[in-house]
This record gives structure tokens, sequence and C-alpha cells, in this order.
């Protein structure tokens, strides 16, 4: 048989075999059913469990039946990682090319076309289109996915959907799904929604607490994976941590200490495979691969694996207990990232996920007494983040009180006080509380929070938007610098040659600006040789690109300011002036705008600088407030360039504390 033979026979395997797996899922028992009834109904709140197939099935059902009527079907999911990976799983299942009839769009990243009759979404972009588009009339269906994760868009959406099908008068049909929900809640909210619970397959799965409390849950963690390897029969375990760092961490360590094992060779060997959303979706692939024989896969997951993915071959769960979630607090206009205890629904979601296939284990970190006084659910995202994009957005939509908009839970009054003070002060609405022109119109079309959508439109006023695109796309990727304990001395004095005195903003633009101009085929060497982390600086120069036809699409002028960086500097200040801090006697900074205490952290090129005002776009809360990706300001600039909101702090800023 000739290679082509031989391939179209290996890709009509693959074919049947994906056919076999898909009439073995549990939703597959409910097609006819789940049809009629989104034919009967305008709106379906779907409660299914994890693993149903819900999230691959259904849309292919809906289209398969006729149901997009020409038109298209909407998937939306809270996270980028699920979105892409189910558009590819689907493409896969239907023998489509991905962007054809199924495909994606996240955020600086689109493989949809017009074709495209399913199309996966981050909730943000699906917002972003009604922006365009308020009644979203290239859809016929639109599910929304994973809606338990209460997201800030997601809850736009809800309010949304309920105005765009009055407008559309039985032309929208909405499905709201999720592995665990409020169902009476959120059948209420959309006027006595239908509710249908979709049966999973669940094996029974056994509960293991530690009798007292860990000191380190990631020492618990490798113990207890390597205690796993050595003593349960085969299977997968899946290990939920809080962020990459701990993941790269694990990965590091699990090899080094199952070499340590008295015969070792017995126990076979462990691959070691992570997910998270910062990882490259060739590398995120490598999770749903199946695992070699002879091995045990260890998958060191976020909290994406909750219910947003669902990975085959899981037996064993490690559940620290812990996930890492932004908090933001309005009195101080404040976020910041925070490691806290997950709720009891999140440690049910973990644990289930060991009884997919078969009876499983949940290694719980944490004792029973603890798991016990858990908060029953987390707090939906529009009760702990910062509302400026929310606010901006509702605006554009034509929501003149944003308090009135008809919220699943009102967000708190002082957190859209704080956005809507913010909104103002950055110019980005009148006195009159409505969209400014043209600012405030061309801030909400881009895809940024709106602090760094003032820095790159004012960067295009000051003469400097290729600079201000540089930083602005270095902000919104990855770290750069790698930093590996074994190589500290040598990543610093790679440093070196990027530093600017004037702080990270304008390091981070030297080091984008450098990478630039590499030729593409030396880029990867170029990156190893200064311990710069490659991916890191590709997804850079593709953000700056879909930024730069953003600007250009709203007939922003493109300028260099050459070496003079003042405007630059400025027009960093223009977006993060509530960020500014002025120095103290003490050697620590005061927040103008809250009157927070912070310090520089020690990974800042500014560490261990004393510039009398700086500006900073990230706050850490660890054992103290550190500020990160600082730049250093005038004082004298701050009421120049945010007056409505310096006017009445001038003297504090005069004076320098």
């Amino acid at each position: 048989m000739g290679k082509a033979g031989e391939q179209h026979t290996a890709a009509h395997g693959t074919e049947r075999h994906l056919q076999e797996l898909q009439e073995q899922l549990p939703i597959a028992n409910a097609r006819k059913q789940l049809i009629s009834l989104v034919k009967a109904h305008q709106t379906l709140v779907l409660v299914g469990e994890t693993g149903s197939g819900k999230s691959t099935q259904l849309p292919q059902y809906l289209y398969k039946a006729g149901l997009a009527e020409g038109k298209s079907i909407a998937v939306t999911q809270p996270r980028r990682v699920a979105a892409t990976a189910i558009a590819r799983r689907v493409a896969q299942e239907m023998g489509v090319q991905l962007g054809a009839e199924v495909g994606y769009a996240v955020r600086f990243d689109d493989r949809s076309s017009t074709a495209t009759r399913i199309k996966y979404m981050t909730d943000g972009m699906l917002v972003r289109e009604a922006l365009i588009d308020p009644r979203l009339s290239r859809y016929k269906v639109v599910v929304l996915d994973e809606a338990h994760e209460r997201t800030l868009p997601t809850e736009i959406l809800f309010g949304l959907m309920k105005q765009i099908q009055e407008q559309r008068k039985g032309g929208l049909k909405l499905i709201v799904m999720s592995a665990t929900l409020d169902a009476a809640k959120f059948a209420h909210f959309f006027d006595g929604a239908k509710v249908i619970y979709l049966q999973g397959r669940q094996y029974p799965v056994e509960m293991l607490y530690v009798s007292e409390p860990v000191d380190s849950y990631l020492d618990a963690a490798l113990r207890t994976v390597v205690q796993i390897h050595v003593d349960e029969p085969s299977g997968d375990i899946l290990v939920f941590l809080t962020g990459q760092d701990e993941i790269e961490t694990l990965q590091r360590l699990i090899p080094e200490r199952s070499l340590q094992l008295d015969d070792a060779e017995s126990h076979g060997k462990m691959l070691v495979v992570p997910i998270y959303a910062a990882l490259q979706p060739e590398q995120q692939a490598n999770v749903f691969k199946p695992t070699p024989p002879g091995m045990r896969k260890v998958i060191l997951a976020t909290n994406i694996a909750e219910t947003s993915i669902t990975v085959p071959g899981v037996r064993y769960v490690v559940d620290p207990g812990f996930v890492k979630a932004r908090s933001y607090n309005a009195r101080l206009g404040s976020d910041s990232l925070q490691v806290v205890p997950i709720s009891k629904a999140q440690a049910r979601q973990r644990s289930g996920r060991a009884g997919r296939e078969a009876p499983g284990k949940a290694f719980r970190l944490y004792t029973e007494a603890a798991y016990l006084g858990l908060q029953a659910a987390s707090a939906p995202e529009i009760q702990r983040v910062s509302l400026a994009s929310l606010a901006l957005q509702l605006k554009q939509l034509g929501v003149a009180d944003v308090r009135a908009f008809p919220f699943m839970d009102p967000p708190p009054p002082t957190a859209l006080a704080r956005a809507l003070e913010l909104l103002l002060a950055l110019g980005a609405l009148d006195q009159r509380g409505a969209l400014s022109q043209p600012l405030g119109a061309q801030l909400v079309r881009l895809p940024l929070e709106p602090v760094f959508g003032k820095v790159l439109l004012s960067g295009a006023a000051m003469s400097c938007s290729e600079e201000a695109l540089s930083v602005v796309s270095m902000a919104s990727t990855d770290p750069v610098f790698l930093s590996s304990r074994n190589k500290q001395e040598v990543s610093t004095e790679m440093r070196k040659q990027f530093m600017s005195p004037l702080g990270d903003h304008i390091t981070l633009l030297n080091v984008l600006t450098s990478y630039m101009k590499v030729t593409k085929s030396e880029r990867g060497r170029w990156c190893e040789e200064r311990l710069l982390n490659a991916r890191s600086l590709r997804k850079a120069l593709e953000i700056r690109g879909q930024l730069r036809e953003h600007l250009l699409s709203l007939k922003v002028a493109l300028k260099s300011c050459g070496d003079d960086l003042e405007p630059l500097r400025r027009a960093i200040l223009s977006g993060l002036f509530m960020h500014a801090a002025i120095l103290l006697p003490d050697n620590t900074y005061k927040v103008i705008a809250s009157g927070q205490i912070v310090s520089i952290h020690p990974s800042s090129v500014l560490s261990g600088h004393k510039p009398r005002c700086i500006v900073f776009d990230e706050l850490l809360r660890t054992t103290r407030n550190y500020v990160r990706n600082v730049t250093v300001v005038e004082p004298a600039w701050l009421p120049e360039i945010a007056p409505i909101f310096f006017q009445n702090k001038g003297s504090m800023v005069g004076r320098g504390h």
C-alpha cells in the first residue's frame, strides 16, 4: 500500500476510534431528548457532571440537527486553554480543519472565519462581539458553558442575553451549562427557564484526609505522589497546584525523588506533564496523550483541570486545598493575586476527577475539620475584582445607569463607584457619565484593561506609540527573564545588558527592541544564550502586532520617540497614575491614591535604588506589600497628567512624602 493509502487508513482508524468514544459518553443517550428540548424552549439550564461530554457533543448535535439555521453557534468558556483545546477536539471529531466549520477566538489569537459554524471562545470575546453587534445577529444559538465559574464577562453575558432575547423575539436560543450550579437561581434569573440534569458516569472515590495540618503543602504533595506511585495500583495522578512556579518546582523535584526510591526500577517510571494557561497549545496537548505502557502519568495542573478540561486515565487526585484568586480592595483601589483556600464545591469537583473511569482515591492534604470549615462556594468574580472594564463595556452597550443593569448578583456599590471614578479620571467618561469621544470610545475597542489602553492612546498622543506598544505587549505576556536557582549569577549578569535606570517597563522595552532586531531563525538561540523566555517574547511580539492593527483601525498615528524616553514615561503614568507612589524617609513608598505602604520587589531593576516617585502595574502581597514592573516618574508630572485625580492631593505630591 502506498504512503497516501496508509495515511488514509490511519486517519480512518482514528476517526472510528473517536466515534466509538463519542458514543460511550453519557450525553450520547440523551441526544434526541436534548435536541427536542432545545427546539421547544428559548432558554435551557443544563447541569451535567464534568466529563459527561456536554462541552464537545451538544454543539455538534445542535449543528447537525440544523438548529443553527445557516447562522453560527457560539460556545463560551471562562478560560482560553479550554476554548482552544475543546475546539481542536471538536474539529478532529468532525473531521474538519480547525478554523473552518469549527474555530475558536481567544484574546490575541483567532482561529475562526466566515465559514465557522461552531465557534468556541472565551466569554470576554463574546462580550467584545456584542460591543460591535449588540444583537449578536450572526448567532442562532449561544451556549454559556462552565457558568458556575461566574467570571466577570459571564456576568455581563447573563444580563445581556436576557435583553437580546427580548429584542430578537424568539430568534436566539440560550443554553446555560455547568458542572455544578445553583440551578434554581439560574432558572429564576432567566424567568423560569427549563432545567435539565444530565447524569455523568461517576465511580466511587475514597476520600483520604491528613490527621494533622501540613507545614508545606508542596512538600506534602511531593511525598503523596511518590507514596501513591509506590503503594497504589496503576492509574494516573492529577495534582492541583496554584500556579506555574509551583508546577515547575514539582516538575523538577518528582523525577529527582523517584530516582532515590529503593528498587526504583521495579516501580516503573513517572511521566510528569504540566497544564496551565500560559503553556503553549502543543505542550498542553501532551496531557491528553495516552500514557505510554509501563509508565504512570503525573499531571500537575492549576484549577483549570477542575471543570474546564477532562483528562482521561486519572485514578488518583492530590488536592492541597488552595487556589490562586484575584482579589480587589475597592477602598485601596488595589488588585492582588493571593493564594486562598478553595470552597467545598471546588473540593468536590477536584475529588470527582478520580472517579471518571474507575473507582479512585482523593488525597486531601488538609484535615476533615478543615474541609467542613470551607466556604460552600466561591464568591462570584464580580464581587472580588476591579470593575473598570465591566463599567466601560456596559457604557458602550448603552447602559446609562450601570447599577440598574440586570446582574444576577449585584456588585459591591463601593467597587462600582471606584470603577466609575477611575474611568472619569482616565478621561474615558465625560461629566455626564457617558463614554467620552473619542477617548472612551477608543478605549472600549482595545482588548486591554482601560489603564493599559490609556497608556497606548497617550503614547500615540505623545508621539511614542511604537514604544508604548512594546511596553504594553511585554506587560501582557508572561515573565521574560528566566530565573533558576543554579544560574542566578549568570541570569543577573545577562539582565544587565538590558537594564535601564528608569525602571522595569523601559528594561522590558529594551529586551523586545533587541529581540525584534534578531532574524527569526536566530531568535531561539539568542534567547537561550541570554536566559530569556523565548515563548513569552514570541507571544509579546504577536500581541504587539495585534494591538498595532487595533491602533491603525482607530486611525491612530504610529510614531517613535527615539532615545528621548520622557514622553513614554509620561504615557505610562497617564494610565497607571492610581499606582503612583512617593518615597518615605524609611525607604518604603506610599501609594498616593490609597495611602498604602509598599516596597519595590527584589526582582525589580530598581530594587535597592531610591527614586523619589514611581509608578507600578502590579501589587503582590506576601510577607509585605511589594510592587512589580516599576517606572521612575517626576512628582511634578502628576497634577499635569491626571489633574482630576491629583488636584486634591497636590500638597502631598509637592512635598514628596
